[in-house]
C-alpha cells in the first residue's frame, strides 16, 4: 500500500497530466485499467447510481467500501475513491470511514468541501490526515472545492475565493486541489499559478487538450461521469432496439471490442 500510495503522488508531479478516469465497478475499473490507465478513480454520483441512490452523500458507506474493495481486487494501478464530503461532519465517524476506505485498498480519496464551512472542511482534512499517518498509508487527499459548481461567487471573487480554500485546504494537510467547472485557459492558468499543490480539474465540452493543460500547469484530470453516462447510454440505445423487435444487433455493435471477461476475472 505504502508503494502504491507513493506512485500515485508521483503521477501527480507532471510534466504531463494524470488522466484519471471515473469508474464504479470492479468491471469498468478493470476494463480501464486495462486500457492503459495510469490509476484509476470513482465517480460518487456513478456509484451512487450504480446502486440506485442519488449523488450528494445519500450511498451508505458500506456501499462505497464494498465499491472500493472490488476495485482494488481486481487492478494493480493505485484506486482513488470518491468520498464525497465523507458522508458525515462527525470527526470520530469520519475517522472510522476512513479507516475503512484505506482498508479496502485505496491510496487516495476525492474530499469536498459543497456548500460546507471551509473552516470545517479544513478540520476534516486534518482528521484524513492524521488517520491516514495512523495506517502507515500517504493518502491523497485531493481537496475539492465547489466555489463554482455551486455557484457560491462569481468572476474575480470566485477566484480569490478558490485559492483562499485551496490555502486553507493545504495547510490542513491536502495533496492536492481539485476545482470543477472551469474550462477557461485564462481560469485554469491563474488557479494553476495560485495553488501551491498539484490542481486537479473536471473533464467537459470545451476543455482543453491535456498537452495544452499541461502547458497551463494543471497536472489532474478527471473524466466525472463521461465513462458511466456512455456505457449506459449505448446499454439503453441497445435495449430501446431490442424491444422494438427482438433483434440483438445494437447490443452486438457496442460491445464488439470487449475481451473475454471471464478470462480477465478468472
Amino acid at each position: 500500500m505504502t508503494t502504491i500510495a507513493d506512485r500515485f503522488h508521483a503521477l501527480h508531479a507532471g510534466p504531463d497530466v494524470l488522466l484519471l478516469p471515473n469508474a464504479w465497478d470492479a468491471a469498468s475499473a478493470a476494463l480501464m485499467a486495462d486500457a492503459g490507465a495510469k490509476a484509476v478513480a470513482t465517480s460518487s454520483a456513478a456509484v451512487a447510481w450504480a446502486r440506485g441512490y442519488v449523488d450528494g452523500d445519500a450511498v451508505p458507506v458500506a456501499a462505497v467500501v464494498d465499491t472500493v474493495a472490488s476495485i482494488a481486487r481486481v487492478v494493480s494501478v493505485p484506486v482513488t475513491a470518491d468520498i464525497e464530503g465523507g458522508y458525515t461532519d462527525d470527526l470520530p465517524t469520519l475517522a472510522e470511514t476512513i479507516k475503512a476506505v484505506i482498508g479496502a485498498g485505496a491510496v487516495g480519496i476525492n474530499f469536498e468541501d459543497g456548500r460546507r464551512d471551509p473552516d470545517l472542511h479544513a478540520r476534516k482534512i486534518q482528521t484524513v490526515r492524521a488517520t491516514a499517518d495512523q495506517t502507515g498509508v500517504n493518502l491523497f487527499i485531493n481537496a475539492r472545492t465547489d466555489v463554482y459548481l455551486a455557484k457560491l461567487a462569481e468572476g474575480e471573487a470566485a477566484l480569490a475565493e478558490t485559492l483562499r480554500r485551496a490555502a486553507l485546504y493545504a495547510d490542513a494537510g491536502a495533496s492536492g486541489i481539485f476545482v470543477p467547472l472551469p474550462i477557461e485557459e485564462d481560469v485554469l492558468s491563474r488557479l494553476a499559478a495560485g495553488v501551491a499543490l498539484p490542481l486537479n480539474v473536471m473533464g467537459r465540452p470545451g476543455m482543453p487538450s491535456a498537452q495544452r493543460l499541461a502547458e497551463l500547469g494543471v497536472r489532474r484530470l478527471s473524466s466525472a461521469t463521461g465513462p458511466f453516462t456512455a456505457a449506459y447510454g449505448a446499454m439503453l440505445t441497445g435495449t430501446r432496439a431490442f424491444l422494438a423487435d427482438g433483434g440483438a444487433t445494437t447490443y452486438a455493435a457496442f460491445g464488439k471490442d470487449l475481451p473475454n471477461l471471464n478470462a480477465r476475472f478468472g
